[in-house]
């Protein structure tokens, strides 16, 4: 790997390092560390960190400071690498504009920071939607560097469209898991029995009763995802697509198995985090598998 490949897969590890952080501000309730001031955090730039919600909340902010460095010199240097028109200049832009939307977002949920309405509900999910197409773009800018392959639609019949309904299904799963985990931090049930009894209740908050839907698409998606990955796997000989099969399987099972423990568990901090983790992975395959099956000729493996 050259240097830029390199600082393209460290800007995905440190994308993913700080969306799990602010997982934990949101898990851990640090979301009012700084008040409902942004950017500077309780009038300070660099505040006194009198309670451990200010310390995780600015840690956060920290974190997406550093890694919007990362990012602008990865647009810079994709900028003075690679030759207009190439798909590595989109790559970094687009991971560059959502940084900022992400930004943005992020503002906007310390503003409204009311977190029981449907406003704040509706900025959660947008907030997922763009964390995963920011995801999407840098792990694409690292992929895209390193193999130096982009794909094409073209003469692909089926494939773009089943990939793309599974991408679909993936963002709608994460954009349902985001207002799941929402709810279960602002309404934690005592007991499996009192989540389920809080469920059905209808004086129960939207997002209490929202969280039934969350299993139900995780179960869809899973299903679809095993079979695109057995698909895929059966119709490449390319080795990194079918390498990309078996770790998008590998990687559905494991987030429904942690699914489920999490229900189970009445989901605790640090499985939370877990669950977000494999969630990311799951949708970093899945792009990735796509970019890869649509960039090398379709091979049906002989039987």
């Amino acid at each position: 790997m050259n240097r830029f490949v390199k600082l393209a897969w460290t800007a995905l590890a440190f994308t993913v390092l700080d969306i799990l952080w602010g997982g934990f501000v949101r898990a851990s309730g640090s979301g009012t560390g700084c008040g409902n001031q942004w950017p500077i955090c309780n009038g300070q730039v660099i505040p006194n960190a009198q309670n451990i919600a200010t310390l995780i909340e600015f840690t956060h902010r920290a974190l997406t400071g550093v890694l919007s460095f990362v990012i602008l010199a990865l647009l810079v240097w994709g900028w003075r690498k690679y030759s207009k028109g190439s798909p590595l200049r989109l790559a970094v832009t687009g991971a560059a504009a959502f940084l900022l939307v992400e930004a943005g977002l992020g503002a906007a949920l310390v503003k409204f920071g009311d977190k029981g309405t449907t406003l704040y509900a509706f900025l959660v999910a947008i907030h997922l939607l763009n964390t995963f197409i920011l995801l999407a773009f840098v792990a694409l800018t690292a992929w895209w560097a390193g193999s130096g392959l982009s794909p094409s639609l073209k003469d692909r019949g089926r494939l773009p469209l089943l990939l793309g309904l599974g991408l679909l299904g993936v963002v709608l799963l994460g954009m349902s898991g985001a207002l799941t985990a929402l709810g279960d931090t602002l309404y934690p049930a005592k007991s499996l029995a009192d989540g389920l009894a809080q469920d059905a209740s209808l004086n129960s908050n939207f997002l209490v009763r929202l969280r039934v839907i969350h299993p139900i698409i995780a179960g869809f998606v899973g299903v679809y995802s095993l079979a695109v990955a057995q698909y895929t796997y059966g119709h490449y000989k390319h080795l990194a697509a079918r390498r990309l099969s078996l770790i998008l399987a590998g990687l559905v099972i494991l987030q429904l198995c942690a699914g489920i423990v999490n229900l189970l568990l009445l989901a605790p901090i640090w499985l939370q985090i877990v669950h977000l983790f494999l969630a990311d992975m799951v949708w970093i395959s899945y792009v990735l598998l796509s970019s890869s099956t649509l960039s090398v000729e379709s091979e049906r493996v002989a039987p």
